[in-house]
């Protein structure tokens, strides 16, 4: 009995043990050898988070991820993964599970899969990739830790190769989605808190040695009728002297690389710039790319383009262009939830396509990956944003580190595509030393991560008497794009719209990266009365004739293409739990002010 208690402490203590498995971002993971894990996965709904924390709180050995079953008819195990009941994953359990509509708290999820040979026979390695858990994840593998990420819109990596076994073996997942004043977003936000794995799970099988991440980065020209391209390379390890060859086929350019001491490597391509055809919304021309190293090859689908400022002109490709955009949350275009599939995106692009857009403001938070890639094919630009958002704990070095991972992990997964134009880096957010002081910084990170992209936010106008509206916010000097939310005819009289001026006090374009109000389709009345779309109709009407005459005016995008849900939204037969600004209803119908802004935006063309 001695020895059986001894070993089972023994285990349980192994189990304890938190291994430093976390590994950098691998860049294109969607290209890459995988094995997805997406399906069907048990589930156990654990209020108290007793799988986790004995009655005194502390962290408990005999926690769920043991998946502990009874060896004798006596032994007492309070759980059961395999007799739970299952969800698709990814995807979130409010929509899934009707007692979870509104649950915040800790949901644990279990999948068991096979492996037919062991991985570390054949010299591999075996990444677990997750493209978003919201919010916290502690992630087990075969009953050990790998560890916890928190953040719930960005993807994260564990090394397993060490832990997986061949035969069966089993992952289980804690999933906490509960809000706090220190996260990112913080405890307040206008969207639903969408729990669980809301995206893809896969096994990356890579060399021991493998392409970590890359940068293919068309260059300012030069030289009359010649473009430069340059790709680096970088490898998961700090290794001098590997080489590898970098090419772009349809152009005829190839390289062969040697790795330096920091495991990165250099290429510039030099092409004739009529042979080079740039990626643009009316021709949004990819290249197929290619990376070998030691006979494995890593491709990918690259546009080339130029983006910068001039004044207050936003130049694409040296030439002055207008974004006719709209904001868009990752929601499901028809029943709510967790958009998370290309399906999703193609239905949701093709309304922005519809409606006459070149532009899309993925707010508020990084989308999933197939969202970005296919509006990359579309021919849409894209904003993409981290959840700075509201109040943040602005003083707190934890939340400041959580947002920059945020902004990291964007970034790096991202940097390739050639639609994104701004990263974004908070909105609507407090004047005040410490948020000027935190901001600041996540600006300056995000042009050393990347100085191929604008840098903007959405701002807040102050307002210097009744009809005059001024825009001054210190951020001015980090940002490359000024952008601002108004609600005039919303929050305040749309009769109101006419009579506006504008003063934005800085040689930057301008982006008004909202406006607009609610309306519930098919409710319909008289201009004045609110929720009707004929409100909305002349809200967006009086909007769009003001917004003509601001200034360095070089795009939009009004709140919001589609209905989503918020829990802030409370009114009864009218909201019911439903953010109503959206130009289409939940189920994809178009309301009236859905005309007005195409209408308005044939004139931008």
């Amino acid at each position: 009995m001695k020895k059986r208690l001894f070993s089972l402490l023994c285990a349980m203590a192994a189990t304890l043990m938190v291994q430093a498995h976390e590994i950098a971002l691998p860049g294109n993971v969607l290209n890459r050898q995988t094995t997805s894990l997406n399906g069907d996965w048990n589930y156990i709904v654990d209020v108290q988070e007793e799988g986790y924390y004995d009655y005194r709180m502390n962290p408990t050995p005999w926690g769920f991820f043991r998946n502990a079953k009874p060896g004798r008819p006596e032994d007492l195990i309070e759980y059961d993964f395999d007799t739970s009941p299952t969800m698709p994953i990814p995807s979130d359990w409010n929509t899934r599970d009707e007692r979870l509509f509104f649950y915040e708290g800790t949901v644990w999820f279990k999948r068991s899969f096979t492996m037919a040979t062991d991985p570390k026979a054949e010299g591999r390695r075996t990444l677990l990739y997750f493209g978003a858990v919201n919010y916290e994840a502690i992630v087990y593998v075969n009953g050990e830790k790998m560890g916890r990420h928190v953040g719930g819109f960005t993807p994260f990596c564990f090394d397993v190769s060490d832990v997986l076994r061949e035969g069966e073996n089993t992952l289980i997942v804690k999933v906490d989605n509960k809000r706090h004043a220190d996260h990112v977003p913080t405890q307040f936000f206008d969207w639903w808190n969408y729990g669980g794995i809301t995206r893809d799970v896969l096994l990356v099988s890579v060399a021991p040695t493998y392409v970590e991440n890359y940068k293919w980065t068309l260059l300012p020209a030069a030289a009359k009728g010649k473009r430069d391209i340059t790709c680096t390379v970088r490898l998961n390890k700090a290794e001098a002297g590997r080489k590898l060859t970098v090419s772009i086929p349809e152009l005829k350019l190839k390289r062969t690389l040697t790795t330096t001491a920091d495991g990165t490597a250099t290429a510039t391509f030099s092409t004739a710039a009529s042979k080079l055809q740039l990626w643009s919304p009316k021709h949004p021309k990819l290249y197929r790319v290619e990376m070998n190293l030691e006979g494995e090859t890593l491709a990918d689908e690259i546009g080339f383009r130029t983006i910068e400022t001039r004044g207050k002109q936003i130049l694409l490709n040296g030439k002055p262009v207008f974004l006719r955009g709209i904001s868009l949350h990752e929601e499901k275009p028809f029943g709510g939830g967790r958009a998370n599939s290309t399906a999703d995106a193609r239905t949701l692009l093709s309304w922005v396509k519809e409606l006459g857009c070149n532009f899309v403001r993925l707010a508020h938070y990084p989308h999933n990956e197939h969202m970005v890639r296919e509006a990359e094919r579309m021919g849409l630009m894209v904003w993409s944003e981290i959840p700075v958002y509201w109040t943040i704990s602005w003083g707190n070095d934890a939340t400041f580190d959580n947002a920059r991972r945020q902004l990291t992990d964007m970034i790096a997964r991202d940097q390739n595509r050639a639609n994104i134009i701004i990263w974004s880096i908070a909105n609507e957010t407090p004047h005040g030393s410490e948020r000027e002081a935190f901001l600041s910084r996540l600006a300056q990170e995000a042009r050393r991560l990347d100085n191929t992209r604008l840098i903007s936010m959405a701002m807040e106008v102050t307002s210097a008497s009744n009809y005059h509206n001024l825009l001054q916010d210190n951020m001015n000097r980090y940002v490359d794009v000024i952008s601002f939310n108004q609600y005039i005819g919303w929050y305040r009289d749309v009769n109101d719209a006419p009579k506006m001026t504008w003063e934005i006090p800085y040689d930057k374009p301008v982006i008004v990266s909202e406006f607009g109000g609610g309306a519930k389709y098919g409710l319909h009345g008289a201009a004045n009365q609110r929720w009707t779309e004929e409100f909305q109709e002349n809200l967006y009407r009086q909007n769009v004739a003001m917004l003509d005459k601001i200034d360095g005016l070089c795009g939009t995008t009004p709140w919001i293409l589609k209905d989503f849900r918020s829990p802030r939204r409370v009114l009864n037969g009218i909201q019911d739990y439903y953010n109503r600004k959206g130009l289409f209803s939940d189920n994809g119908e178009k309301k009236k002010a859905f005309y007005v802004l195409k209408a308005w935006y044939e004139g931008k063309k």
